[in-house]
């Protein structure tokens, strides 16, 4: 999990470097690459004969999952173009608290204290970090905010629906991540018309559908599998503080004081929480 927030991290710094490609085709053109990255992975990891059986017999949890795939994957490259990243990054930061709330309502999960905890020190984290930059003053930064606004609540979704299928063995949801893909790619590309990007966009644009996303998210359902709901959306955290430090490395930009202490915090919670239930699971 910890592999996979390092992978989703480089969409803002690979953004920034983008010539000419803007707003839903920036979108469109990261889904279709990642629906080609996963009409290859699938099948190589599953086998087509299970893909296609899965895609049949998959039912409601699996389209569902699908739809919250596109959200995610619409709404986060759509946020990021009409706000900045901090903007992006710190709304995204509500999804272990929703996540943690739809899995006590929908799964009947008690939330461990540590969790609860680590889940508040986090967020306070996230804050500090972000306060200073987050701004809604401009109404398309307040648009922005909205749109991203819409990751975690299908996030959160999202987990809780990786969980609860965890223990059926016939239920596969993997293939839901190309559902999402495919249905992102079906709703950006009439509104991305006429294209712009040039073949640097491109180049760039595949290597975030392939790395930031085929790949990561396949990942991440895999390993939700093995944790907690409100665990595996708490180390998603790590998303945010791997994109500042993309940022510091590629543009030297140094972080703030602020920055460094809101990220120590998060760092802190995610630590004592992981360690603190490796010991229980040991025991």
């Amino acid at each position: 999990m910890v592999v996979v927030t390092l992978m989703w991290s480089i969409a803002g710094i690979v953004t920034r470097h983008l010539d000419s490609a803007r707003s839903f085709e920036v979108t469109f053109w990261r889904s279709a690459f990642t629906v080609l990255a996963l009409a290859v992975l699938l099948p190589a990891v599953r086998g087509p004969a299970a893909v296609f059986r899965a895609l049949h017999e998959g039912g409601r949890a699996l389209w569902l999952s699908g739809v919250c795939w596109s959200v995610m994957f619409t709404a986060f490259m759509l946020a990021i173009t009409l706000t900045s990243v901090a903007n992006v990054l710190v709304t995204m930061a509500v999804a272990p608290l929703l996540t943690a709330l739809i899995a006590r309502v929908f799964l009947g999960h008690r939330l461990a204290a540590r969790t609860g905890v680590a889940i508040a020190v986090a967020g306070v984290g996230i804050a500090w970090m972000y306060a200073r930059e987050v701004s809604a003053a401009d109404p398309r930064q307040l648009l922005g905010t909205v749109v991203a606004a819409a990751v975690p609540v299908a996030a959160a979704i999202n987990w809780v629906l990786i969980q609860s299928s965890r223990h059926a063995a016939s239920r596969d949801l993997l293939p839901a991540v190309l559902i999402g893909a495919v249905i992102s790619a079906a709703v950006t590309l009439p509104l991305s018309l006429p294209f712009a990007a040039s073949a640097h966009d491109l180049a760039l644009l595949a290597l975030l559908g392939v790395v930031q996303l085929a790949i990561p998210c396949l990942l991440s359902v895999a390993a939700a599998r093995h944790l907690s709901a409100p665990e595996a959306s708490l180390l998603a955290l790590l998303e945010v503080l791997f994109g500042v430090a993309w940022v510091w490395l590629d543009a030297n930009e140094a972080p703030a004081v602020h920055v460094l202490g809101g990220g120590a915090l998060v760092l802190i919670a995610l630590a004592s929480n992981e360690f603190i239930t490796l010991r229980q699971r040991a025991r």
